[in-house]
């Protein structure tokens, strides 16, 4: 009868852990249901061993084990978490695993209650910041390539149009007796293709513009 309560809380760490996974699936993030379940589980598993499979023993310690946990989901975690595009993806994704570990230990520990409420309120607050609200809203920044020719006061002009306050790269040549600008800023509006036509055109002094979306 003891181990069938074990497995009982194995399998709410499955439960637990697929409801989490499938929160994080209508995302279409990197870790989905099975991830998530897998984790849960398993930290449900680890933390029953941890905690009984040892006996009375001096020498136990089910908190050695049950720690372990905490590591190990770490770097799992650190294999989702990418660097692309001078970007960094799945670091909430990686978190919300390690959370989801916590639930499973705490399942594991026959804190049943404790368990289920601390799924519900990390679905909770992923579908919360995913609410369209300024408030939760991550300012995104575009990238542009500007080229142009700079007389002297041109570059404050060019910070003024696109509001910023430095060039991110910036590149100088002389050209037929003209000092050539090629310059990378960053700007948190989102220029359409007429709207730098129109700059290009109540600018001379610029020669091209290119955004780069994708950073």
């Amino acid at each position: 009868m003891e181990e069938w309560k074990y497995l009982a809380s194995v399998l709410l760490a499955v439960v637990l852990g697929f409801a989490i996974g499938y929160e994080r699936k209508l995302r279409y993030k990197e870790a989905g249901i099975r991830t998530h379940t897998i984790v849960c589980a398993g930290a449900a598993l680890i933390m029953v061993v941890s905690k009984y499979g040892f006996g009375d023993s001096a020498e136990a310690d089910a908190a050695r084990v049950a720690a372990q946990i905490v590591t190990g989901v770490g770097f799992l975690g650190a294999g989702i978490i990418v660097y692309r595009k001078h970007e960094i993806h799945g670091l909430t994704t990686a978190a919300g695993v390690w959370a989801t570990a916590g639930v499973g230990m705490a399942a594991g520990a026959e804190m049943y209650l404790f368990a289920t409420g601390s799924a519900v309120i990390l679905i909770a607050v992923q579908c919360l910041m995913h609410v369209k609200c300024r408030f939760f809203r991550t300012k995104k920044y575009y990238q542009i390539k500007i080229c142009f020719v700079n007389g002297g006061e041109e570059c404050g002009k060019i910070k003024e149009l696109f509001q910023t306050d430095r060039f991110n790269r910036l590149v100088i040549e002389r050209k037929g007796g003209e000092t050539v600008y090629h310059a990378t800023l960053n700007t948190d509006e989102e220029y359409s293709s007429a709207r730098l036509q129109e700059i290009m055109a109540e600018n001379p002094f610029i020669k091209s513009l290119e955004r780069c979306d994708e950073g």
